[in-house]
């Protein structure tokens, strides 16, 4: 898979803020992102839908695609990022016109829901997206946790890589493959329809409110996926947050990694949770021992 790094972002650039999935309830959060970014130095341009509401949607799918296709295609946006998740994004998916998005490739940030786009522009787009914070949860609120903001500062600004080391270990080893993944209960949405890398991957999850026999069914989904289960490579577990009985939950994953019989390490900032990693979907990575290394 010949897949695209987007150009980072410099001071000045232009960033377009869209909203893909829920309604916004407020545009506290959305202007409260803005003055963060443009105090940085940035730019910003609200897509003109994203305050729109049709029932739990920020709009019809012709109006949210219609913000996304438009950023992708003005040359004078030179990043994209989400405004918040929910639900909506798998009602786009097969509407998305892929080849202009290949033709106008630039940084999409965005997670959980977002999830669902984050992963069809890799697959279909050949782009390299980031499973990163979004602008009404994490900048919109109180404060951003300094974790967080220097993350990401660090993956839209600069190529570089992270090397992170695991607080669990279910199955050590060492493993290579394309980073793919993201919010479990949303990439598990996408069976159906060709979302899986042609090439050998070390997939990432996290969750929230999700009981452990749904988290049991969703694994279960994915890895009756003949690719799926040929080309997993090594496996990443974020938070899964209230998820109900922890105790059964860390039995469940032992029982995994054992089923797996490839590196499966846990406990990283991969999350609904406050501080969070920037996790770049399609990008090479590697799990060593103890330790995941991936670049951005």
């Amino acid at each position: 898979m010949n897949l695209i790094k987007p150009k980072r972002l410099n001071l000045g650039d232009t960033i377009g803020i869209i909203a893909p999935a829920g309604c916004v309830e407020s545009k506290d959060g959305a202007l409260k992102a803005k003055k963060i970014f443009e105090d940085l130095g940035y730019n910003i341009v609200f897509g003109k839908n994203i305050f729109n509401k049709k029932n739990y949607l920020a709009g019809t799918d012709e109006e949210r695609l219609d913000d996304l296709h438009t950023f992708f295609e003005d040359n004078n946006i030179n990043g994209i990022f989400c405004l918040r998740g929910g639900y909506g994004c798998i009602r786009l998916i097969n509407k998305i016109n892929y080849d202009l998005i290949q033709k106008h490739p630039k940084f999409f940030a965005g997670y959980s829901d977002i999830t669902a786009l984050c992963i069809m522009l890799m697959k279909k787009s050949n782009l390299i997206t980031y499973h990163a914070p979004m602008c009404q949860g994490d900048f919109g609120i109180n404060k951003i946790s300094d974790f967080t903001f220097t993350k990401f500062l660090k993956a839209f600004t600069h190529f570089s890589t992270e090397n992170v080391k695991a607080k669990k270990i279910y199955q050590s080893g060492n493993a290579e493959g394309i980073l793919f993944g993201g919010n479990l209960a949303t990439v598990t949405s996408l069976c159906g329809i060709d979302f899986i890398p042609d090439e050998k991957f070390i997939f990432f999850a996290e969750d929230l409110n999700e009981p452990v026999y749904k988290i049991d069914k969703m694994f279960t989904q994915l890895l009756n996926i003949e690719k799926f289960k040929q080309n997993i490579n090594g496996l990443i577990l974020g938070d899964f947050l209230k998820c109900g009985d922890k105790q059964l939950l860390e039995s469940f994953f032992k029982e995994l990694s054992k089923e797996l019989n490839i590196p499966v390490l846990g406990g990283f900032k991969i999350t609904h949770n406050k501080n969070k990693l920037t996790i770049p979907i399609g990008s090479n990575a590697k799990i060593s021992e103890d330790k995941f290394l991936f670049e951005y």
